[in-house]
């Protein structure tokens, strides 16, 4: 499914989140505190959006891996490293976040946006990031949520469930994926379950900001 929306999906990323979604991104690598030393994991990457944001923020980290089970996600990020003369700075990787190919403590942080509800197993992804950082390595995710806020829930529910999917399947032309994106946000943990999963995972001063009204939080916390 991914494959086949990747020549779309950034526009469609950039387009339907009205471009909070840079901002987003931002937010997650700012939350890392990087010096400029640190080698960064970007899990799920699939086009490498939030891996270039880690390699071009100002201090950056020294080097980025992406990893990402889509061929064709990581074939439009090649195309954009290349394009921005970052293929020194960046590695994109074919792989599983179940199963990550790197050694223990191999990164100061590891980052993933929008991709952990998309994991069939997310407890075995979090076991699998405590082990790639190093102690007190750093953890950002980014990902969507159902807002509580009366009113804001309403019209957000009627965007995702309503006019999302028809212009996701317009632009892209697949029926399927943009139907799967308001299934999965509604089938995924909830924010104080999900922290309670990363504590559990063996990560503490663990935090779930929420940001725009809680349409998506920000997860951070260090590796024991």
């Amino acid at each position: 499914m991914f494959d086949a929306i990747a020549g779309k999906y950034d526009f469609l990323n950039h387009l339907l989140s009205a471009g909070v979604d840079r901002r987003w991104r931002r937010l997650a690598i700012r939350s890392l505190a990087l010096k400029g030393g640190e080698r960064v994991l970007d899990l799920c990457t699939g086009t490498a959006d939030l891996a270039i944001a880690a390699s071009t923020a100002r201090p950056s980290a020294a080097r980025v891996v992406g990893v990402d089970f889509a061929a064709a996600m990581l074939r439009v990020g090649h195309e954009k490293l290349r394009q921005q003369r970052l293929t020194d700075a960046v590695a994109l990787v074919r792989g599983d976040a179940t199963s990550i190919p790197v050694a223990d403590g191999s990164f100061d942080a590891v980052t993933i946006a929008f991709g952990i509800r998309n994991v069939e197993n997310t407890a075995a992804a979090c076991a699998e990031i405590h082990r790639v950082l190093r102690p007190d390595g750093r953890l950002a995710i980014l990902e969507f949520a159902v807002p509580t806020m009366p009113g804001v829930r309403t019209a957000y529910l009627w965007y995702f469930n309503q006019v999302l999917p028809r212009i996701g399947r317009l632009v892209s032309r697949n029926t399927a994926a943009y139907g799967y994106l308001p299934a999965s946000v509604g089938a995924f943990a909830s924010p104080d379950e999900f922290v309670r999963l990363l504590r559990h995972g063996g990560f503490t001063a663990v935090n779930a900001v929420p940001l725009t009204l809680g349409i998506v939080f920000l997860y951070t916390g260090i590796r024991d």
